[in-house]
């Protein structure tokens, strides 16, 4: 459920140098209880008691992080492990632009998680400073927070493999045509996480979605807040759910967009298998739109044969990488985006046919790595690192070669645009030397208050099932439909049916529009009348 690098993000996992780690791990495949119990409890109200009374240092962000005045950065220290609060210790990274309105106008913080696992939220406040009209109304209210999850950019960021490595191309075609493919990709997901561990392996037992739920608390009582408002995407929607199940009376307002399905027995092999089936859709949502509008793109007049000639694009790049780095994996990374969201449905389908026009440079550029941007590519490493590890822990996995094989090999039928790449994406959690957790039971609890729930019906990255079964666990809460859209990431288009029931919600804590709202789909792209020539 990523979102800059999202759950099923296309791309082989490339092992590369690996460097010796220093703690043990428990044995891979060793279910255990879920990590919270009353040691974690205990732990994590020592640790908000103390960060209430250390705060947050706020001062001017360091040069190499981005973000200019008035956004102001701090960190905020917990527990590696909550069941032992006085132990090893590492710092959150955060950041927070102040309310825009009057004193009387300011309702607290809103804190803000994008996804991933591994995404960072440091940008959240540049919707403030950017003047996004979308968030005029509730920066009145509330402060920006963003924060680095732990094991995320700068908050004790952990590794896999080298990020060079990591991001060389052309990558082995996902998509096996023979045992042989799928041996390879099966050493080279375990030497993944064999790196992993190697790298990274004193926080491997610890990168927990319920660990991160306890972070977030910490970072709560340091911001000087009784209760949390909160803002999450994608994964941030299952954060949200698992803190909202262990600190109910902390929750004041909370938004959840694009919804995780929190069932136990979802978390997360079964969750990756349904994301595939929900991307094909996608994926001939916008190969039908392409169609459409032939006129401006040239690459088919219906969906089937604009997917035929994808089908030929693939199989050429396997021939002969584009530019010598473009493949079959890194053109399932590009186009993916188009089915993540509606905002990349021109510049896709624009690339794409400027190839076909005879300018390969676009493509290139687009899908292929660049190398000489080595701080990108250590958060692309660093995301995809902490994605890995988060995943494998929060949940045990099958470990049985056969079970991946068969499962995959029967959805890729219905399904074959991401099911091999999200498959050998996910497979280093079959081999996974960390403890692997059972996953906690989402409910509601006293105290919690009634949430947002918004969510496009055909959204690929997390179907729409999960927003309705997060409806069923969190009584009281309100859920949104965008129909007839598959845009991942709902809050931050232009709907007004639904911006204003956000506004509303944040603003006065009121559920507008009933029970449960449908709301008609934000305008569909329009691609550029004139693009390449046909």
């Amino acid at each position: 459920m990523r979102t800059n690098a999202i759950a099923g993000a296309a791309g082989t996992v490339l092992a590369g140098t690996l460097v010796a780690g220093f703690l043990a791990a428990p044995t891979a495949g060793a279910a255990q209880a879920v990590p919270g119990g009353a040691a974690e409890a205990k732990g994590v109200k020592i640790a908000a008691e103390h960060a209430a009374k250390t705060g947050v240092q706020w001062q001017d962000c360091p040069a190499d992080w981005g973000f200019q005045k008035p956004i102001q950065c701090g960190f905020v220290t917990v527990p590696v492990d909550y069941a032992k609060p006085n132990g090893r210790t590492i710092k959150i990274a955060v950041d927070r632009v102040k309310s825009t309105g009057t004193a009387s106008e300011r309702q607290g913080s809103l804190v803000y998680n994008p996804g991933g696992p591994g995404g960072s939220g440091l940008r959240f406040p540049t919707k403030v400073t950017t003047k996004n009209p979308l968030y005029v109304n509730i920066a009145k209210a509330y402060d920006f927070v963003g924060f680095d999850p732990r094991g995320v950019g700068h908050s004790a960021p952990i590794s896999c493999v080298d990020p060079q490595e990591f991001v060389k191309a052309p990558k082995p075609d996902p998509v096996p045509s023979s045992e042989a493919d799928k041996r390879a990709q099966r050493k080279l997901a375990k030497e993944y996480a064999d790196g992993c561990f190697e790298r990274s392996g004193d926080l491997l037992p610890y990168m927990t979605t319920t660990n991160t739920a306890r972070d977030v608390d910490v970072v709560r009582a340091a911001l000087g807040e009784k209760k949390l408002n909160y803002l999450g995407v994608s994964y941030g929607t299952y954060l949200g759910a698992v803190y909202g199940t262990l600190f109910p009376t902390h929750v004041r307002r909370m938004i959840v967009d694009s919804v995780v399905n929190p069932a136990q027995d979802n978390i997360w092999y079964k969750a990756n298998l349904e994301q595939d089936i929900a991307f094909e859709g996608r994926f001939k949502d916008w190969e039908k739109w392409v169609a459409q509008h032939d006129d401006a793109f040239h690459l088919g007049a219906t969906q089937a044969t604009v997917h035929q000639n994808w089908e030929n694009l693939r199989a050429s790049a396997k021939a002969k990488p584009i530019g010598g780095l473009v493949g079959p994996a890194e053109l399932i990374g590009w186009f993916q985006k188009a089915a993540y969201y509606d905002s990349s449905w021109v510049p896709v389908a624009q690339t794409w046919s400027k190839y076909v026009a005879g300018d390969e440079k676009p493509l290139v550029q687009a899908a292929g790595p660049d190398m000489a941007d080595k701080a990108g590519n250590i958060a692309s490493e660093n995301g995809n690192a902490v994605y890995t590890a988060v995943e494998c822990a929060d949940a045990k996995w099958p470990t049985s070669w056969n079970k991946w094989d068969r499962d995959n090999t029967r959805v890729d039928r219905q399904a074959p645009f991401m099911t091999w790449s999200n498959a050998w994406m996910n497979l280093p959690c079959a081999t996974w030397k960390g403890p692997q957790y059972n996953p906690i039971e989402v409910t509601t609890h006293k105290g919690l208050p009634q949430t947002l729930i918004v969510q496009s019906d055909r959204d690929a990255a997390t179907p729409y099932e999960g927003a309705v079964e997060l409806h069923k666990r969190f009584r009281g809460s309100q859920l949104i439909t965008e129909k007839g859209a598959g845009s991942h990431g709902v809050t931050g288009l232009v709907n007004p049916c639904i911006n204003s029931k956000v506004d509303a919600y944040l603003l006065t804590g009121k559920l507008t529009g009933g029970s449960d709202v449908t709301c008609t789909p934000h305008a569909t792209p329009v691609p550029p009348k004139a693009t390449a020539a046909k």
